[in-house]
């Protein structure tokens, strides 16, 4: 490997389809930039997360990306300099620029994008999302961002309701939030559904928000983008909701963690269009 090669990284689990290696190496050659982006799953290493970590730090690497189920568990061995970010508790992108090497949140970021481009001039209203971990602590932060006027969240696992719950009081967001007894009772009351929940990924079936309690809602998001095309959102669909993917925040977050990594402002526009090419004929234009 050349000593001019940006070496990138993912670790996560079920990470065998992610476009993430394309996203990013497409990013390098339009950007004039030698890139290389590994899929580095913990398990088929028979390593623990930690250990796979460690070894992007001594082994070359310029960044990585972090996903499910990491993205918590990640942060304290990272310097996190912005203060909303160290709010969320989560990180998906890791610089290694100095140690700690640096952690910053492009799923925040990316959220924010893509509903703004998505929904030109909309505002969320009141949504309902399933699901309190990495991603969704990031996208109840945007959604304060984006002058939500009412938060109801459900998790199963009530602790990380409950402590989302904690670091959106903690950092003093302006926007009510509550913890639902239920995910029907929260989606009665919204004009927008979220999914951060893995359901509806490849190797987690089904869907967070049963198809009776669709149809009544303005919008619904997806956090999942392998497939794009979830359960989820067929049945928002369906019920004539308008959709943003999860393939919208996968390609906003990747635009800002390639810029993290690199200092590179890739062509937006650009990279869309390699990226809907079929792999084979996706070459930079002269």
């Amino acid at each position: 490997m050349s000593d001019a090669t940006t070496r990138l990284g993912l670790i996560g689990d079920n990470i065998s389809r992610s476009q993430s290696p394309r996203l990013h190496v497409l990013a390098g050659r339009l950007c004039g930039l030698d890139v290389t982006y590994e899929r580095l799953i913990p398990a088929d290493r028979g390593e623990d997360f930690e250990t796979v970590f460690d070894r992007c730090l001594v082994e070359g690497f310029r960044g990585i990306n972090v996903t499910y189920p990491y993205k918590e568990r990640v942060v304290p061995r990272l310097t996190v300099r912005d203060s909303a970010i160290a709010a969320i508790g989560a990180c998906n992108t890791v610089v290694f620029d100095k140690t700690p090497p640096a952690g910053y949140n492009t799923d925040y970021t990316g959220f924010v994008s893509a509903f703004r481009e998505s929904f030109p001039g909309a505002a969320p209203g009141t949504v309902a999302m399933a699901g309190a971990g990495g991603v969704g602590k990031a996208v109840a932060f945007g959604l304060a961002a984006l002058g939500c006027e009412r938060l109801l969240i459900f998790d199963p696992d009530t602790a990380k309701a409950d402590a989302l719950l904690s670091s959106l009081k903690a950092a003093r967001v302006e926007m009510p939030v509550e913890i639902a007894p239920s995910i029907e009772e929260a989606a009665a009351e919204a004009d927008g559904l979220i999914n951060c929940t893995p359901l509806g990924m490849v190797g987690y079936g089904g869907s967070a928000f049963p198809t009776s309690a669709i149809g009544r809602q303005r919008w619904a998001f997806d956090a999942v983008y392998t497939p794009v095309e979830t359960k989820f959102l067929a049945d928002a669909r369906r019920n004539g909701l308008s959709l943003l993917s999860g393939y919208e925040l996968f390609f906003h977050q990747g635009v800002d963690a390639f810029r993290y990594f690199t200092g590179a402002d890739v062509d937006a526009a650009a990279l869309r269009a390699l990226l809907a090419q079929p792999k084979a004929e996706a070459r930079i234009p002269a």
